[in-house]
């Protein structure tokens, strides 16, 4: 049964991908008159119709292993960003028929691909569930929440899109270098998974001794070459790459060993998109977009947004805080996964502020868009990988 929900992911993934194509077609390619002598693009219904088939398959996955393992499967990195992924299309197959974007949905899929793809880089075997995590509050507030952030994405897609249509790139300015950097980093995610794939190509492990958090002796493996070495940290295998420096205990080494690497790896996409292009990478898309309407953009991304926000606020805080009761016996501890879903939510209340109080519309709106979803990401990546705490079980 776990294979069947791996096959249905697999076919989604590719219908992810053949949307991608015909939302791409509907932009670019050619347009044919019907009888009243309009011209036509059905590219992308049909690219919205095979969206709606991919998160179909997507859900079957998704009940086909809640089946087989006995209990949702969001407990885990593989699982859950998964699942955030399959959230994010379902958001986009609600919303698309509102506005009819298919510059949405060009934006939309690939980053759901990318999601996806990057999910299953992680561990993806099925594992007993620790006593923490044995509760129905967990499916509660985890689905919650990944519904939330799925629609909050879209806002950041329309967001992108938004930013990408009106800077001017022919003029060196912050606000192409910042938007630079948010290209920077979805290149970052890319480079994560050809590495990964790369090295496990090539069979790579490194295997260490080291003092945890707590003072203990323990072992870490690397499937990486080690730039940050763990706490105390010594080299068994031999023949391997010797750690530059060694992180505290309070980090998870070798995860922050894998983002340094991907970031390094992104940086390398992205100066050879550079020279191949010429240009700064979003001017090199912009002229895809010159028919986008920004004000129609614009306010995709306030309506995502006013409705994830009260969605990823139940889940996030008050469900959560439920699940922390019952769990650790306490509401509230300050672990770092916690404190950044307070930050979370303290950035989007104060968009919706800024938007229905000062007026923030247009760009200043779309900039907070994507930082909000920047902020969700580092929670799931950063947080929950590099920086030791309750939440670190999720891998």
């Amino acid at each position: 049964m776990v294979q069947l929900s791996s096959n249905f992911l697999h076919v989604s993934f590719f219908l992810y991908l053949a949307a991608t194509i015909l939302f791409w077609v509907s932009i670019t390619g050619r347009k044919f008159k019907n009888k009243e002598g309009i011209e036509k693009n059905r590219s992308g219904p049909i690219g919205y119709i095979v969206s709606i088939l991919a998160v179909i398959t997507s859900l079957a996955y998704f009940a086909i292993r809640w089946y087989a393992i006995g209990h949702a499967p969001v407990s885990n990195m593989f699982e859950y960003t998964t699942f955030l992924g399959i959230c994010m299309a379902l958001a986009f197959v609600i919303i698309y028929p509102i506005y009819r974007n298919n510059y949405l949905g060009l934006f939309t899929m690939p980053v759901v691909m990318l999601i996806i793809a990057y999910a299953s880089m992680f561990p993806r075997e099925v594992q007993p569930l620790i006593p923490a995590l044995q509760s129905e509050w967990l499916t509660i507030h985890v689905i919650t929440v990944a519904i939330g952030q799925g629609i909050l994405a879209i806002g950041f897609a329309g967001g992108l899109l938004y930013l990408i249509r009106v800077i001017d790139f022919t003029k060196a300015s912050n606000k192409v270098k910042g938007l630079e950097f948010i290209l920077f980093t979805l290149l970052s995610f890319v480079a994560y998974i050809l590495l990964v794939i790369g090295f496990s190509f090539a069979e790579y492990e490194a295997v260490f001794n080291y003092v945890d958090e707590r003072g203990n002796e323990a072992v870490v493996e690397y499937n990486k070459p080690a730039l940050i070495g763990p706490n105390e940290g010594q080299l068994i295998t031999v023949n391997r790459f010797d750690p530059w420096i060694s992180a505290p205990a309070i980090i998870r080494s070798d995860d922050l060993n894998t983002v340094i690497w991907s970031l390094l790896g992104g940086l390398l996409l992205y100066f050879v998109l550079r020279l191949i292009f010429r240009k700064p990478i979003g001017g090199a898309i912009q002229p895809l977009l010159k028919n986008v309407n920004p004000q129609s953009v614009d306010e995709l991304s306030y309506r995502a947004i006013a409705i994830g926000f009260p969605i990823f606020t139940l889940g996030g805080l008050i469900f959560a805080m439920i699940w922390a009761q019952i769990a650790w016996t306490r509401f509230w501890g300050w672990d770092p996964k916690e404190v950044w879903a307070l930050i979370t939510f303290l950035f989007y209340a104060a968009y919706l502020h800024l938007r229905l109080s000062r007026g923030w519309h247009g760009e200043k709106s779309a900039w907070m868009c994507v930082i909000g979803f920047a902020l969700i990401m580092f929670n799931l990546i950063f947080v929950n990988l590099v920086i030791a705490g309750l939440h670190s079980y999720a891998l």
